[in-house]
């Protein structure tokens, strides 16, 4: 079992359960996250968010919109992001400075969603990182934007 998949409960120092340190990290390293959509996301990110919007969770409002039907909330869809940076890529310890993101296409119950994160830029100085993030379904990217990320040193 790696760093990345063991119980938060069995790990004994935050060596172990930690990610990437600035040091670590290289412009171009890459990292997944792939995800089915479900019935129950929306409902409890919906319940957990206060967003009951009826585009997302009432199918005859749905269908009289643009969009046909209902739609997953794009901030459920941004969490795949924030999956990916805050469990592998930069990883746990890191902490978001900043995301701007261009919503361009909907996202429906059973669609799969593969998060792709790419890490661009490093600023050690700062402890600064700027990642590359694009959520697709098949070829059609539905998502795609930058995250900047705070990333801590090894401790000395």
């Amino acid at each position: 079992m790696d760093q990345h998949t063991k119980p938060f409960a069995v790990v004994a120092t935050i060596e172990e359960l930690h990610g990437y340190f600035i040091d670590d990290l290289e412009v171009g390293m890459t990292d997944v996250y792939v995800r089915t959509v479900t019935e129950t996301d929306i409902v409890q990110y919906s319940q957990i968010s206060g967003d009951d919007n009826p585009l997302h969770v009432n199918e005859e409002f749905a269908k009289q919109t643009v969009f046909g039907g209902r739609i997953a909330h794009g901030m459920l869809t941004c969490g795949y992001i924030s999956s990916v940076l805050g469990t592998k890529l930069p990883g746990p310890g890191c902490a978001y400075l900043n995301q701007n993101l261009n919503f361009r296409a909907p996202v429906r119950i059973g669609d799969t969603v593969q998060t792709r994160v790419t890490v661009k830029e490093i600023d050690k100085d700062d402890n600064n990182v700027i990642c590359e993030a694009v959520c697709s379904i098949g070829e059609k990217v539905v998502i795609d934007g930058t995250a900047m990320l705070w990333v801590p040193n090894r401790a000395k």
